[in-house]
């Protein structure tokens, strides 16, 4: 009843405009539900953006301020030149990006957000600086720090930043919020004219800059599609913020539904790495360090020729992929290879770590890439209980999500970490360059397990060739 007593008080042009928030809600539920499957994403994307540009229409076309006015011709123009030059720049990063270069888009694209977010808070303060409100300031505080951490991240994924470890940045952290809490309380209750309240304000961004950087830099090795996660659902908390500064249901809904995906992933990834969600926060994981183990066993190596008898003769085979296998875009091939033994009666199977590669879901993005079926991708905590059945374990890139490390060695980084027990299979093939350490920084104790043989070179390349091997058998 209230709710058509208020359509009743709209103008036409007003509800309109509301369906299409409405619309545009039930579209970006619809996207998110497509893209939960691999096979559905790409609608998911669709629809999901299908979501964003009918809001964005109506309300160019439809809005109007509080006296009735439309937002301007010359506005209008404005808005749909930086949206084309947004879309031109877009869609040529899209198509020259890597696969690789993947998690650094993403952290990028985060960045933008909160810092568009935390645009939109300092303007409106700007315009209004004697209304401060909790939501306003709340937006710019966690715009600055989705964009600041966003670019930190960028930086780290791309191997332009390095990473501070220290203890210390724990504390100096939880100095930053417990500072950031403070002034957001003095705006809001202290009492001070226009004149300093705006030096808070500024204060208050700066403060908050610093802190995404202070917070993502001590986090590296496996840790950081954690951080990616989190930061992903800041931009849209970001996004939320900004849309209850302009009343705007749909910045609202978007943000809320990003925000909310982002914090649930955000939470499965630190169960699956066995962090807390508050040491993320305050960027107290993830650090250096070398192990304090020492590696016993020796490094031993496989021909291809003895590497493709024991796949043929194999009735259980689980490749385990990581980001080796992105850099030698070699998921084209291992689908060659994974068919090719399926047609000998070989059960071949994927093992997905929660965080292999940079980003959450890389490798799942990388292999529906290249046709696998869903069916065959396993999840760490499905695989692992039947590990000790595996014939061959194939690692194909993979470093820290298979390090027995993570079990065995308490002074290592990734002490703690579920891994894929590849090192609990018969025979273990680990597919490499050479004898690299990976994201972490450390030693991987299952190159030197008895089982494990090495079978070095470029892992497209390496690939190409055992196909070819097992062909000629």
């Amino acid at each position: 009843m209230n709710a058509m007593i208020l359509l009743n008080t709209l103008m036409p042009g007003q509800v309109v405009l509301e369906y299409s928030y409405l619309l545009s809600a039930i579209m970006f539920v619809i996207g998110l539900k497509l893209q939960s499957h691999p096979e559905t994403a790409r609608k998911g994307n669709f629809w999901a953006a299908s979501g964003m540009i009918l809001p964005m229409i109506t309300t160019l076309i439809l809005n109007r301020n509080g006296e009735g006015e439309g937002i301007g011709l010359v506005n209008v123009i404005a808005i749909l030149l930086i949206i084309s030059a947004g879309t031109v720049v877009g869609a040529i990063m899209a198509r020259k990006v890597k696969m690789t270069a993947m998690p650094q888009m993403v952290s990028f694209f985060n960045a933008t957000g909160g810092a568009a977010s935390a645009a939109v808070a300092l303007i409106e303060y700007i315009k209004n600086p004697g209304q401060a409100v909790l939501v306003g300031l709340l937006g710019l505080v966690v715009g600055s720090i989705a964009f600041s951490g966003s670019m930190i991240a960028y930086g780290k994924l791309d191997g332009k930043v390095g990473d501070i470890f220290s203890k210390v940045m724990t504390y100096v952290n939880l100095i930053f919020m417990a500072v950031i809490v403070i002034v957001i309380l003095l705006v809001l209750f202290g009492g001070f004219d226009v004149q300093s309240r705006t030096y808070l304000v500024y204060g208050l961004l700066v403060l908050s800059l610093v802190y995404g950087v202070s917070f993502v830099m001590p986090i590296g090795g496996a840790d950081m599609p954690v951080v990616i996660s989190l930061l992903n659902s800041l931009t849209g908390i970001a996004a939320a913020m900004a849309g209850f500064i302009y009343q705007n249901e749909a910045m609202i809904l978007g943000g809320i539904l990003v925000g909310a995906a982002g914090t649930i992933l955000t939470l499965q990834m630190c169960k699956a790495m066995n962090r807390s969600l508050i040491n993320v926060i305050i960027g107290s994981f993830g650090g250096g360090g070398a192990s304090h183990a020492d590696v016993q066993g020796s490094i031993k190596e496989i021909t291809l020729s003895d590497a493709a008898v024991l796949l043929s003769y194999s009735q259980k085979v689980v490749i385990i992929p990581g980001y080796g296998l992105a850099v030698a875009q070699a998921q084209h091939i291992a689908h060659e290879l994974d068919s090719l033994l399926g047609s000998k009666g070989v059960e071949v199977k994927y093992a997905i770590h929660p965080v292999a590669g940079r980003m959450p879901g890389h490798m799942n993005v990388l292999l529906a890439e290249a046709d696998v079926p869903y069916e065959q991708l396993v999840e760490m905590d499905d695989i692992n209980p039947d590990m000790p059945n595996v014939d061959v374990a194939i690692v194909v890139g993979a470093n820290d999500v298979v390090n027995p490390a993570a079990y065995d060695d308490p002074g290592s980084p990734i002490y703690g970490m579920p891994i894929i027990d590849a090192h609990l299979a018969k025979n273990i093939i680990i597919m490499k360059r050479g004898m690299g350490k990976g994201y972490a920084g450390i030693e991987n104790f299952l190159f030197f397990n008895d089982k494990t043989r090495m079978l070095f070179g470029d892992a497209k390349g390496t690939m190409t060739k055992l196909v070819s091997e097992i062909k000629s058998m």
